[in-house]
């Protein structure tokens, strides 16, 4: 029989006689524990492999047969390999078990090799090590039924399976492992992750945080596309930006032990947010609490902050509405194109905490009424045929339409801003809004076949902020004509512009 091969692992004695006799009759049966636990081993490295009947059974693998320099018997027309294998053999390609052993008090594989323990690609820190009791469950199930699933590799590094890798060393084994090829590493571990993991929204939003974070810790060369920004790293964990945002500043700004208590469930992300916000010394003294007195101390702090926002808040607007309507001035000019994004005023249910999802919290709001008195107030600069393309929300659709009326224009059609994010609302959450098209007179019409289609969908950016597209449409469907935005909060070529926001009447000229 061969001698210790050189292309083999080194290997103790008991270990060397196993492999010399498995190659010579193909088959070995261990008879001790010593030599199970020895056969295990060989089995984590893909060596031998275990019968699926007998326990104390084990074959040569392919592999086994490569590195020993020898040419593996001939498989009969039942598909065994070896002598007695059965038909239910099926060698580690094919997702052969392997079994370890509990570490015994002397241990038997005093004659191995240490085992080989990896380092962690920064990728695998993404979702938490299990709890120490967990991890005891694990290696007991690894021990009785295999090791099911390979530690994923990439650079030499743990990429994947940080458990299973730390459960097979608890039990005395080399983990079985595999080299990750493709080329995504991030949505190769998020995938695996967010389908083996049971993860509440808030949990989900630490791993978006620590990939948004990641350019301050992470190889660039490794980390393939993980420099994610809040809003992305919230679509492929399936919440929100804001919640993405709260995490952050949970890691930002958090002790230690408020972001654990997220990861464990003890608190929500946004609970968590809120404490973030005390001393350090506050915030471990809050999460000493029960845990519904840290729900309502979260609520307080969110509460306080609240309020002074919204003052802040609405004495800027006090400040912009009254420099503006100075500014603003009257339009001494007639326009047959008028585009319009009102700032409706909506009904609230509460002054400090109703109002903060408000538009009043952004810009100077208007009553319906003073809106529609506004057009002859500026000079009604409508010509005498022109069209008017007004935004509208969907509670806030009579509104625009009587608006439309009051500056007399008649409604003819609508297109539609799907916004990707449904946000609130009372009767349906609301992910879209409405331009209405309204004509006065007998206005120029596109021509046939250059309208857009009525449905545009964008992703919704900061507050009340349309997409340009729309603003392009117009220009397209209108290229040589005059056109006044109202409202205007940003200028624009080729538009004149009239807006609490946007100063003076000003026109500005195409670039």
């Amino acid at each position: 029989m061969m001698a210790e091969s050189e292309q083999l692992p080194k290997l103790g004695p008991r270990a060397q006689q196993i492999v010399d006799a498995v190659l010579r009759d193909g088959i070995y049966r261990a008879s001790k524990e010593s030599e199970t636990v020895a056969c295990r081993n060989l089995n984590s490295r893909q060596l031998l492999s275990r019968d699926k009947k007998d326990a104390a059974v084990w074959y040569p693998t392919d592999k086994l047969y490569e590195l020993a320099g020898v040419t593996p018997p001939d498989v009969g027309q039942g598909g065994e390999s070896g002598p007695g294998a059965p038909d239910s053999w099926a060698g580690p390609e094919e997702g052969a078990d392997r079994l370890p052993a509990p570490e015994p008090e002397v241990s038997p594989t005093a004659d191995l090799p240490p085992l080989t323990r990896l380092t962690h690609h920064p990728l695998a820190a993404l979702f938490p090590m299990l709890p120490d009791d967990e991890l005891r469950r694990l290696a007991d199930d690894i021990e009785a039924r295999g090791q099911q699933e390979p530690v994923w590799i990439l650079d030499g590094r743990i990429l994947d399976g940080r458990n299973r890798e730390a459960a097979c060393h608890l039990i005395g084994i080399d983990a079985w492992t595999k080299e990750y090829e493709g080329s995504d590493p991030l949505g190769f571990v998020l995938s695996l992750n967010l389908h083996r993991r049971h993860l509440t929204e808030s949990q989900r939003a630490m791993v978006a945080a620590r990939i948004v974070d990641w350019e301050r810790g992470i190889n660039q060369n490794t980390a393939g596309d993980a420099n994610l920004h809040a809003r992305e790293a919230g679509r492929r964990l399936s919440i929100s930006e804001r919640a993405v945002k709260a995490a952050k500043r949970v890691r930002d700004h958090g002790v230690e032990a408020l972001s654990d208590a997220i990861r464990d469930g003890r608190i929500s992300v946004h609970a968590g947010e809120a404490l973030s916000h005390l001393e350090r010394e506050a915030q471990e003294e809050a999460l000493r609490l029960e845990e519904k007195q840290i729900v309502q101390r979260a609520k307080e702090i969110r509460q306080k902050r609240q309020a002074i926002r919204h003052a802040v808040r609405l004495t800027h607007m006090a400040h912009v509405a009254e420099a503006g309507s100075a500014t603003a001035g009257k339009v001494g000019q007639k326009f047959p194109v008028i585009y319009a994004d009102p700032p409706w005023q909506f009904g609230v249910r509460s002054e400090e905490t109703g109002r903060e999802k408000s538009a009043e919290n952004h810009y100077p709001t208007m009553p319906t009424d003073a809106i529609c008195a506004l057009f002859d107030e500026i000079g009604a600069p409508a010509n005498t045929d022109s069209v008017l393309f007004l935004w509208a929300t969907n509670p806030m659709l009579p509104d625009a339409l009587r608006v439309m009326a009051a500056w007399g224009f008649t409604y003819v059609h609508h297109w539609i801003w799907d916004k990707e994010v449904a946000g609130t609302g009372y009767w349906g959450r609301d992910r879209h809004e409405l331009l209405l098209i309204g004509r006065r007179g007998t206005p120029v019409s596109p021509l046939p076949g250059s309208q857009p289609e009525t449905v545009y969908r964008e992703r919704k950016g900061r507050h009340s902020a349309k997409p340009d597209f729309f603003a392009a449409q117009i220009e397209r469907l209108y290229p040589a004509m005059p056109r006044l935005e109202m409202f205007c909060r940003s200028p624009r070529p080729g538009w004149t512009a009239w807006g609490f926001e946007a100063g003076a009447v000003q026109e500005v000229a195409v670039e």
